[in-house]
Parts: structure tokens; C-alpha cells; sequence
């Protein structure tokens, strides 16, 4: 066990050594003098909500005084907003491994998930004897909304649908799959899973593959087109720190593109939208992930706050989230009573993500208190404590202090000790 005496002294070495410590200036965190000294702004939940960049407010003022203000109309060619999808979606590549023309930017990740499900279905079954391919495969530990599409669009397409864990995806493959939809990182336990590997494996079965990238994108590296992934969708309020409700993105690897049949074909993804005529015929490239007219300020929001990654290493980024983690389960195990909380995220770093998922009775009111002392994290249902780690902002004194308040919190609270086990669905 850590000696407690010497983790605030670490923490500010770890600090001091940070090569991307700098960066934490460009955000709008909480000072001391915003709480109580010892839990100082502790902003642990850049899983659900990055921290505002601080380039923002400028930037969307000029886009709400001076583009739409002064220029009007003119801003859809004068400042770019016609070509802010797919400019955007470029930006946003590099975090993702993949080369540019890929990535479009546009509607909820909701949205992009039944396009990406439905396209992948359509050529499953244009492709040489695939008209046997009537089963979906996915996750069975995802988000709600990714199984409640995936049910939508199987119920489209003819499909039968078969939730399974990640685990389970290659035994479960056979010809009859036609799509895998699945996610990088569980939402609930930070488990990440294998990509190149589940990726493969889907491949061999001569099946099409979907990515759900919330809770990777800006945290790993993901390679996208090293891997060989057909599509993937992803939100970018979380760790690319788009702001609330900031619009998600679609990838389509660029050999598909010609073959994805979007079953949301608008006048943004034709390919002369302006010729408004009855016939529909998509666009070249990622644009057939384009449907309707972009919302403009949340997506020059987002690309106001991508400027931060300009000069960083996601491999850079990653190796801090892993570094912050291993410090804060210590911490955790060292501040933290015996028994009163269990880790559900995994050790080894090849299946961690960039959270940690603690079990503790009572997380709801526990979460609460550590919130009243400036410590932000989040509760999921029943029983789990979420603290989610931003390397580009959050620092190994963040972190100790984040773990020495969850013990001072416990202490205080009568709680018995957990028995072994997962929370229902994880994995």
C-alpha cells in the first residue's frame, strides 16, 4: 500500500513532469477560491461533458454578431458554413486515424448510428451472395439508444437482432451476419475493447462492422483506417470538448463510399443540392453522410474548440490518461477504507479506457456529497461511481485529491462492505 504522506508529493512531481500540462490555461476550469481549498475544482466528468475551451465564447460571438449578424446569407460561402461538415469532419480525422474526405460532421450520434447500421446492412445484401444475411449482431452491454437503433433498423431491414457481449462477437458471427454494431468503450466500466481484433474477426465473416467511438475519440488512439473499420460514429462533446449537444460525426472508409445507401437522404447529401430536383442522387464521398442543413453554431463551436489538439500527440494524450488512472486507483486504494468500493474497470491498460469505474453502496448520495465538495464525477445506475479523466486539462493533483475526498467521504458514511460482482450487463 501507497504511504499517504508521500501521494500529494508524487502528484506534484507527476505535474511537474507533464508534457501536456500546458494545456490546461485553455480551458475554463474552477479556481481554488471556487470551493474548498482541498478539493479545488476537480472536474472529473469529461466523459459526459468536456470543459469549455476558452477560445469558444470569441469565437462563437464573431459567428453570431459579425457572420450572422452583418454577413447573413453571405456566411454560407463567405465564411465557410456550407463546407463546415465535411471541413470539420477533417479536423477531427487525425484523432481518429484516418486520412481526410472520410469524416462528416452532422446530427446526434443517434442519428449517425441508424445511418451507419442500415448502410451497413444494404451492402451487406448487395454484395455477392449476401442475400442470406438477415442477422445484426450487437453489443449487448452498449449504451441504451445504440441497442433501441439497432432493433429500429433491423425491424427495417428485414434483420433479426442479436445482442451479445463484445466477448462473444466471434463465435457469434456466421453467414447469416450482416452488420456488428459495437463500442470501443463501455460506458459503464471504461472496458475497452479489442477494435483491430473484433474488427477482423467480423471481416472474415464477410460482414460489415460499426463503431460507436464516444468514449475513445480524444482519449486513445483509435485507427480507424489502419484497422481496416467499414463505419463509425461518434459524439464530440466528451472528450473532444464540443460543448452540450455539440453534432456527432460519421466515417466511411473510403473504398465504401460509393456503396453507402444512407436511409436518410436529404438535399444536404445530393449530389446537386441545389438543383432541387424529385430524382435523389447522393453525393460523391463521406458528404452522403450529409441529410438536412447544418446547425451552424454548435458546429463552428466545435470547431473553435478542436483548435486546442493543434501540435498534440493523441499517442501523448493516451500515455497521460493511462498514467492518471494507475495514480488514482493507487490513491483510491490508499485514501479509500478496505472493501467500501470495488474497481470494475480493468487493470491491464490494453482493456482500460480513459475512466474509472469504482462500486460502492450508496454511489448515488456518495457521488452527491462529493460533488458539494467540488469534486465532480457521475453516478450510473445501481451502484457505480464514475470519474472520467481528461489528460488535456486534469492534472495528478486533481487526481489525489479527487481520491482523498471519495475517503474522507466514506468515513463519514456507514456502509457495508461489497460483495464481489459486476453491475448487471457489465462485462
Amino acid at each position: 500500500m501507497s504511504d499517504i504522506r508521500d501521494l500529494g508529493v508524487r502528484a506534484a512531481e507527476l505535474d511537474a513532469r507533464d508534457e501536456l500540462a500546458g494545456l490546461r490555461k485553455q480551458f475554463v476550469l474552477d479556481t481554488v477560491s471556487d470551493h474548498a481549498a482541498d478539493a479545488a475544482g476537480v472536474y472529473l466528468d469529461g466523459n459526459s461533458l468536456g470543459a469549455l475551451p476558452a477560445n469558444v465564447s470569441g469565437q462563437v460571438e464573431d459567428v453570431v454578431r459579425r457572420q450572422w449578424g452583418e454577413l447573413r446569407i453571405r456566411s454560407w460561402d463567405e465564411s465557410g458554413w456550407w463546407t463546415a461538415p465535411e471541413r470539420i469532419g477533417d479536423r477531427i480525422a487525425p484523432l481518429v486515424g484516418a486520412a481526410p474526405g472520410q469524416i462528416v460532421v452532422g446530427d446526434s450520434t443517434s442519428v449517425n448510428v441508424f445511418k451507419a447500421v442500415v448502410a451497413a446492412v444494404r451492402m451487406a445484401h448487395s454484395a455477392d451472395g449476401g442475400a442470406g444475411r438477415d442477422e445484426i449482431l450487437v453489443d449487448a452491454t452498449t449504451f441504451p439508444t445504440d441497442g433501441y437503433i439497432a432493433a429500429s433498423a433491423a425491424r427495417m431491414t428485414g434483420c433479426a437482432l442479436r445482442p451479445v457481449t463484445p466477448a462473444q462477437v466471434p463465435a457469434a458471427l456466421n453467414d447469416r451476419t450482416a452488420a456488428v454494431l459495437l463500442n470501443h468503450v463501455d460506458y459503464r466500466t471504461g472496458r475497452l475493447h479489442d477494435l483491430p481484433a473484433l474488427t477482423a474477426a467480423v471481416h472474415a465473416a464477410g460482414s460489415y462492422v460499426v463503431w460507436d467511438l464516444c468514449h475513445s475519440a480524444g482519449a486513445l488512439p483509435v485507427g480507424l483506417d489502419e484497422h481496416g473499420v467499414d463505419l463509425a460514429v461518434g459524439c464530440t462533446y466528451k472528450y473532444l470538448n464540443g460543448g452540450p449537444g455539440a453534432p456527432a460525426y460519421l466515417y466511411v472508409r473510403s473504398d465504401l463510399q460509393d456503396r453507402f445507401d444512407s436511409p436518410l437522404p436529404g438535399w444536404n447529401s445530393h449530389a446537386e443540392p441545389f438543383g432541387m430536383r424529385g430524382d435523389f442522387e447522393p453525393a460523391a464521398g463521406a458528404l452522403r453522410g450529409r441529410v438536412g442543413t447544418p446547425d451552424i453554431l454548435s458546429m463552428l463551436a466545435l470547431e473553435a474548440a478542436l483548435e486546442v489538439w493543434d501540435g498534440v500527440s493523441i499517442e501523448a494524450v493516451r500515455a497521460k490518461s493511462l498514467a492518471l488512472t494507475d495514480f488514482f486507483l493507487e490513491c483510491v486504494g490508499a485514501y479509500v477504507g478496505e472493501g467500501r468500493v470495488e474497481s470494475v474497470t480493468p487493470v491491464a491498460h490494453a482493456e482500460r479506457g480513459s475512466q474509472v469505474a469504482l462500486r460502492c453502496e450508496g454511489a448515488g448520495e456518495v457521488m452527491k456529497a462529493l460533488i458539494e465538495r467540488g469534486v465532480v464525477g457521475d453516478f450510473r445506475h445501481p451502484d457505480v461511481l464514475r470519474f472520467g479523466f481528461t489528460p488535456l486539462y486534469v492534472g495528478f493533483a486533481d487526481v489525489e485529491r479527487a481520491a482523498r475526498v471519495l475517503g474522507e467521504v466514506l468515513a463519514q458514511v456507514p456502509g457495508e462492505v461489497l460483495e464481489e460482482g459486476l453491475p448487471e450487463g457489465a462485462a
